[in-house]
């Protein structure tokens, strides 16, 4: 199904932007986890809208309400469900959009799709604000790994031409803005602030690492790492590309330059250089696991656009109103951590099944 994923870990999404409420539903968790809901709650209000200036003014708590799966503060071995009501909404800002669909939005494709019985108020099922939900599900997956000597960090690479270059080696979570390079930070604030006064919008990248990853983890062919992480990864609205390691860069190499050496260290195998990104034929070799996402230009802008309208086909003009956040890269940055940590947990659960049903033969 469109809403679900994993192989080991199931998780469901369900809800719209605008809905009484959104949620998930994760099955597979282990009993006897421990939930730390206070750290759960500063991860989620890391993504929550209305924090800042260059995110949108809609408020919401994302407070989460556990319905079932819980024994006090941990998992007691049946499906975790839990709920975000929304209360914030202007449903009345997203009529127009029935009939003339946004462009850069879903509007137009969904109605294609559900034969115009979407729900279009605030983008509906398509919406970021289905990625509440998925934080409370990755918050959850950061804490199990955390306790496994397993920690994923990430930071902004680059808000429209501004980069930040200094390596990444810890978290960001504690900034108000999460750069590595301070000064960086602040020029691509400043680059948000002028394209929202210029009515326009920016994007960016997020890079993300997995530190303390085993080796061995994933499978060849269709069950990859980068198939595993791409597959939720590209289920976060805004991500148009994704690249492991090296990347794209890695196709201006010869193989004598993106090659990684093997060395020894403390009686551990490890690479002199990391441009394969900590993942060989699908299967992580225990070296960080780094990619990087590519975020659109949030589509919802006040400048004047063209489009259509759907019951007359005759062509219109449009402007977005509403409250729209001028840059998602910030509060996206969460977003792709929780995504990393499903995934990785998802394959975890996988090679403890496999190491288990080893020791049976």
């Amino acid at each position: 199904m469109s809403s679900s994923y994993g192989e080991n870990l199931h998780l469901t999404i369900f809800g719209q932007s605008h809905s009484p409420a959104i949620g998930m539903t994760l099955e597979g968790i282990p009993a006897g986890e421990q939930i730390d809901f206070e750290a759960l709650q500063r991860f989620l209000e890391r993504r929550a809208p209305g924090r800042n200036a260059y995110s949108t003014a809609r408020k919401e708590a994302d407070a989460p309400e556990f319905l079932s799966g819980l024994r006090e503060d941990r998992t007691c071995g049946v499906p975790l469900t839990a709920i975000i009501r929304n209360g914030d909404t202007r449903s009345k800002d997203y009529a127009p959009f029935s009939a003339v669909p946004r462009p850069g939005h879903a509007d137009y494709t969904a109605n294609v799709k559900y034969f115009g019985f979407q729900d279009y108020a605030g983008g509906g099922h398509f919406s970021g604000r289905l990625t509440a939900p998925l934080c409370i599900a990755g918050g959850i997956c950061l804490q199990i790994l955390h306790r496994r000597g397993i920690d994923v960090i990430s930071r902004i690479r680059a808000i429209g031409d501004v980069e930040d270059s200094s390596p990444l080696t810890a978290s960001t979570a504690e900034k108000a803005f999460p750069t590595v390079d301070e000064a960086a930070g602040e020029a691509m604030q400043a680059a948000i602030a002028r394209a929202r006064a210029q009515g326009d919008s920016l994007g960016g990248v997020i890079e993300c690492a997995v530190l303390g990853l085993p080796a061995g983890l994933g499978d060849p062919m269709f069950g990859g790492m980068e198939n595993r992480i791409a597959g939720i990864v590209f289920g976060i609205p805004a991500v148009k590309g994704l690249e492991f390691g090296a990347g794209f860069a890695a196709a201006k190499l010869r193989g004598s330059q993106n090659n990684d050496s093997y060395t020894v260290k403390d009686g551990r195998i490890e690479t002199r250089s990391n441009h394969c990104g900590g993942i060989l034929g699908g299967i992580t070799n225990g070296m960080p696991l780094v990619f990087r996402a590519a975020i659109k230009p949030t589509p919802s802008i006040s400048m004047e656009q063209d489009s259509v309208n759907l019951e007359t086909l005759t062509e219109e003009k449009l402007r977005v109103g509403g409250r729209h956040d001028p840059c998602i890269v910030p509060r996206a940055v969460p977003v792709i951590e929780a995504a990393a940590a499903i995934a990785v947990y998802d394959a975890l659960l996988g090679r403890k099944k496999e190491l288990r049903e080893e020791a049976w033969t």
